[in-house]
């Protein structure tokens, strides 16, 4: 049997432990945590517990389970310039200020264990902490100024698959609005008309299943804050599973409280011939959803 712990930082202090444990131990399956709580072999400070319990900084966590822990990061692509992961829903990019293991961090550990001297990667791109899918970090300096350009000027093509409440009419459309950040309150706002502070934003959906829930590819062509989330909902579709801009009726009937219905699940390369391995290759995942 083996065994993972860690210690409760101020960051986490008042969550749960199993939503504590999903964000310090995510190469942990969900189905595995889910197996080692049955079994009653989670502990806090040596004493077992329920997933509900709520956790004070400085406790450890110790989690007992029959399997091993899967590989840092799911990678979809590696060179020398690049790693292409399949980032978990739960994960964040870097870290933050809830705590728990980053991408970045544990796309580090994968690159440790090929070289002792491996530098931290780069994020190319940014995915909300809840959303799935690929993720581009560069290994070099080098790579990571000619990707951060490509997504500068909007080169990279990005697709999403979601699930969102009700039909789309039309069934696809390029939709253009204008969010603006409230970076105090961690959320954006979707406007018509420019106001102050506020970026041009452009989305395109196509349906790929209609019904009371549809299914949608989204390109996003502009990439802001929150665009899909918060342009899908000003527009009456909020993505199932969105408990900051969607329908936490739905949510909560759908049993889908906190697992967002977003993956990022195409990414087309374009560097202009900077990195050629890269140019005109589509790489692709699928929703787990």
């Amino acid at each position: 049997m083996a065994k993972y712990e860690f210690i409760i930082d101020k960051a986490a202090e008042g969550q749960r432990v199993d939503a504590c444990i999903r964000r310090f131990l995510p190469e942990l399956p969900p189905h595995i945590v889910r197996e080692s709580f049955s079994r009653r072999d989670v502990k806090l400070d040596g004493v077992r517990i329920r997933p509900d319990q709520r956790v004070t900084a400085g406790q450890t966590v110790a989690v007992f389970c029959m399997e091993q822990r899967a590989s840092a990061v799911d990678v979809v692509y590696e060179d020398s310039d690049v790693l292409l992961v399949n980032k978990r829903a739960g994960i964040s990019v870097e870290p933050d200020e809830k705590g728990g293991a980053s991408l970045v961090e544990l796309a580090h550990r994968h690159l440790l264990a090929q070289s002792p001297e491996a530098p931290q990667p780069i994020p190319c791109h940014r995915l909300d902490n809840q959303t799935c899918g690929l993720c581009l970090l560069a290994k070099t300096e080098k790579a990571a100024e000619v990707l951060l350009q490509a997504f500068r000027e909007r080169t990279m093509d990005k697709r999403y698959i979601c699930l969102v409440r009700g039909m789309m009419k039309p069934p696809s459309a390029t939709c253009r609005a204008f969010l603006k950040k409230d970076a105090k309150a961690a959320r954006v706002s979707i406007h018509d008309e420019p106001v102050p502070g506020s970026k041009p934003i452009i989305t395109a959906y196509e349906t790929l299943e209609s019904g009371p829930i549809s299914r949608l590819e989204v390109h996003l062509i502009t990439g802001r804050t929150h665009q899909i989330r918060a342009h899908m909902a000003a527009l009456g579709h909020p993505l199932l599973g969105d408990d900051v801009y969607g329908d936490r009726a739905l949510n909560r009937a759908k049993k889908m409280q906190g697992k967002l219905c977003l993956c990022a699940a195409s990414l087309t390369l374009d560097t202009g011939g900077a990195l050629p391995q890269l140019d005109g290759r589509t790489f692709r995942v699928k929703a787990p959803f």
